[in-house]
């Protein structure tokens, strides 16, 4: 049997962050990954570019149910932490909007990253390895493998969410956590594009590919951002935001021109007797097509001159509360992360270790802590993967 100090299962961002940690302080640590690749989400993120940080990073971008776990492991490895280390290995980066800070040329060159810094730190790393046990001894864990029988005295599970299953994602982390009676909060699907009804999607199909800058809200949240019609439904990174506080059956409402108030510029233009039909002025500011597809052709037809202060309302209305019902999401197959997940009550917010089980901690994605997209995810990665290589 093969004796180590450190077991971390997830070759991930944030199982490598740990295990680096962890190698750092003399620690004998092996990571187990089924996956033929380590760190294969850092690689298709961002476009392959990856998104590996936030300039502005608070516990503000993240949702869970204890909104306050995440605040400790966020100020002791910060962002500026994580860019020192990307500056120390000299890989160019810029930052794009919102803060958003991406590899110049590729997201390899942060996979690259944590490998040499465990190579340097004697992290033993096996891929292809199937996990088919494990079990707590009075001391430690016994793990069986399709490599045999490995024993631990600290057990990392860093094996992420259910998001994108084709990258190979399972319910493991959870699995793991259950068979220890140790809670998970329900996941599900989050950063994700919408579907919509069948008689919406049949009327909003031919806008696929346009892109408006909107305020999409749901009862618990709004955001600033491009909203982008799609074949299948609704995208962008607006629609991507507000899915993770979506809940299903709600109603979504969003002003497709959240810089001006139309009303007043439909009074102001019926004040001058403007001879302008409603269309003219609607294509002033938006798409034709979307413009055709919202509003009644009739009304599209008429003078703004000629309208009633009904009319002027009901066309303030259409753009600025537009409402709409999705059917759902396109659920794991595309979501960019998973929502919910291992009770944080259940866990130290300054250790990632579990209250009850000791030797057992949680990192990354499978914890009840998700961020915003725009780098927030990773950053979560890295602190929690950070704080508990302090201590495993």
């Amino acid at each position: 049997m093969n004796n180590y100090d450190v077991v971390i299962i997830g070759a991930s961002a944030s199982g490598l962050m740990c295990a680096i940690e962890a190698g750092k302080r003399g620690r004998q640590v092996l990571v187990l990954d089924h996956a033929t690749k380590a760190c294969k989400k850092v690689l298709i993120s961002g476009g392959g570019r990856c998104n590996f940080t936030n300039l502005e990073i608070s516990a503000d971008n993240f949702i869970s149910n204890n909104p306050h776990f995440c605040k400790s492991a966020l100020s002791r490895f910060s962002q500026w932490d994580f860019i020192a280390m990307i500056n120390a290995y000299q890989i160019p980066y810029h930052e794009r909007d919102h803060g958003q800070l991406f590899c110049d040329d590729s997201a390899r060159d942060i996979r690259d990253m944590l490998l040499s810094e465990c190579r340097q730190n004697k992290v033993s790393i096996k891929l292809e390895t199937s996990i088919e046990r494990v079990a707590k001894l009075v001391e430690g864990f016994m793990l069986e493998t399709s490599r045999g029988e490995i024993k631990s005295a600290s057990l990392v599970i860093a094996s992420g969410g259910l998001s994108i299953p084709r990258m190979g994602a399972t319910p493991f982390g959870y699995k793991i956590a259950e068979q220890f009676g140790i809670p998970v909060c329900q996941p599900f699907a989050g950063l994700v594009p919408f579907t919509l009804q069948d008689k919406d999607k049949s009327r909003f199909a031919p806008l696929s590919g346009i892109a408006i800058d909107s305020v999409v809200s749901s009862p618990r949240k709004s955001f600033r951002e491009n909203l982008l019609f799609t074949h299948r439904g609704l995208s962008g990174p607006a629609m991507l935001q507000v899915s993770s506080y979506w809940q299903p059956g709600e109603t979504l409402h969003i002003d497709l021109l959240p810089d001006m108030d139309l009303l007043v510029e439909l009074n102001k233009l019926k004040q001058e007797a403007s001879k302008l039909q409603v269309k003219t002025v609607l294509g002033r500011y938006l798409p034709k097509r979307l413009v055709t597809t919202l509003i009644d052709a009739g009304l599209l037809e008429q003078p703004v001159a000629g309208l009633s202060g009904l009319q002027c309302q009901k066309l303030a209305d259409a753009i600025h509360n537009w409402q709409i019902k999705p059917n759902g999401t396109e659920g794991y197959r595309t979501a960019e992360v998973t929502v919910g997940g291992v009770d944080t009550n259940a866990l130290s917010s300054k250790t990632m270790e579990s209250k009850a089980i000791k030797g057992l901690y949680f990192i990354g994605e499978v914890v009840d802590v998700t961020g915003w997209l725009g780098g927030y995810n990773f950053q979560w990665a890295w602190s929690s993967g950070w704080c508990a290589g302090q201590y495993v």
